[in-house]
């Protein structure tokens, strides 16, 4: 029996594509003097920031190059970041028919919370598990198990629905069923990791309630 959906938080419950692009190619451009494409960009979505920065900027501290990126990010976040439509009906839904509720996400608390506050929906959640929580990141499944542990349920209890491989894949490796979202923007193509599973595909927020449905009986 579900009771309980874990959501990632970038990309599936609120829209950071805009900022996180824009973010990234203001990085590409300070160090190395170039944008990247929008398909390199968007398969590292869902990858925990420092490793990203220390793979593509090997010469310089993760620390520092990541501290660019999220002062631009935090500087535009208010003209570029938006929630997704649906979402907090969605949440409303779900809080009414029951359903406890946690986020996932490779973002840090503090960035994660401030949008959360942004648009009114961060007393759904009862925990949270970001970067600063662990050293261990998706896809391995230490994340999830996290989570699962801080609100005392199995696996067997969970939901985790996610817009990248990064999220499916540390489903698959927490033994969670998993939701891709439809409205992503990572191609399946253009990823990291190839051999994540997705249990189920919605097209829209809504569609999550029936998916709840079928697994409830």
């Amino acid at each position: 029996m579900i009771n309980t959906v874990l959501f990632d938080f970038d990309g599936t419950l609120v829209n950071t594509n805009d900022v996180i692009i824009a973010s990234w190619q203001h990085t590409y451009m300070y160090y190395l003097g170039r944008e990247e494409s929008l398909e390199k960009i968007t398969a590292c979505f869902g990858e925990p920031l420092l490793l990203t920065m220390e793979r593509e900027f090997p010469e310089v501290d993760p620390r520092e190059s990541a501290g660019v990126y999220r002062n631009f990010q935090k500087e535009n976040a208010d003209e570029l970041v938006k929630i997704f439509p649906g979402i907090k009906e969605l949440l409303e839904s779900l809080k009414t028919d029951g359903f406890r509720m946690g986020v996932v996400t490779s973002r840090t608390r503090e960035s994660a919370q401030r949008y959360m506050d942004m648009f009114g929906i961060g007393d759904y959640f009862e925990e949270m598990v970001s970067c600063d929580d662990t050293d261990i990141h998706k896809p391995n499944p230490e994340p999830i198990l996290l989570c699962l542990k801080k609100m005392g349920i199995t696996a067997e209890e969970a939901l985790m629905v996610g817009d990248s491989p990064f999220d499916i894949k540390c489903a698959n490796n927490a033994r969670v069923k998993s939701v891709l979202v439809g409205w992503r923007i990572t191609g399946d193509g253009q990823t990291l990791i190839d051999d994540a599973r997705e249990d189920f595909t919605i097209s829209e927020p809504s569609e999550l309630v029936g998916v709840l449905k079928r697994l409830n009986g």
